[in-house]
């Protein structure tokens, strides 16, 4: 089985071993993902201590394990990456996907870490909106023949 965070062979051997304190996270994508990791598992206590201690106060640990118990995780999708093990600061985008109440949720975050004392630290993020969908081609009838070619008026054919 893969790791929650959609990369390792397992949870145990990927992120679990940073949530569990057996390792730190050598770079800000593996700090974001075992973040993840540990909302997936209910381990808020990690999600604290791994928050940069100058934001740390922001953090609500009650209401990030209901937010936590209460989602249904999807899925982990990694955007952008910027910064290494070498380096002090770094910027991961991505989407967490999950389910809350029925509905599906994409939060979309360009997350900042920090490097203190050699350990990477969640410092704060901001969301990103998504893109709107731009059509490429004209607007296609309903009563026009489809484009693929069947014959058919669009609205009875991919139009569907």
């Amino acid at each position: 089985m893969t790791c929650v965070c959609g990369l390792g062979p397992s949870t145990e051997e990927c992120c679990g071993r940073y949530i569990t304190g057996g390792e730190t996270a050598p770079t800000p994508e593996a700090l974001m993902r075992s973040r993840y990791a540990a909302y997936t598992l209910e381990e808020i206590d990690y999600v604290v201590a791994t928050h940069d201690p100058a934001t740390r106060d922001e953090v609500d640990p009650d209401g990030a394990h209901a937010w936590s118990k209460e989602a249904e995780w999807e899925g982990l999708s990694v955007h952008e990456v910027e910064g290494g093990a070498e380096d002090d600061e770094g910027i991961v985008e991505f989407t967490a996907r999950y389910q809350m109440q029925g509905k599906l949720v994409r939060h979309r975050e360009r997350a900042k870490f920090v490097k203190l004392k050699g350990k990477w630290f969640y410092h704060d993020g901001d969301m990103v909106k998504a893109k709107p969908m731009v059509r490429e081609g004209p607007k296609i009838g309903r009563n026009e023949p489809c484009p693929c070619g069947s014959g058919k008026k669009y609205k009875k054919c991919c139009g569907r």
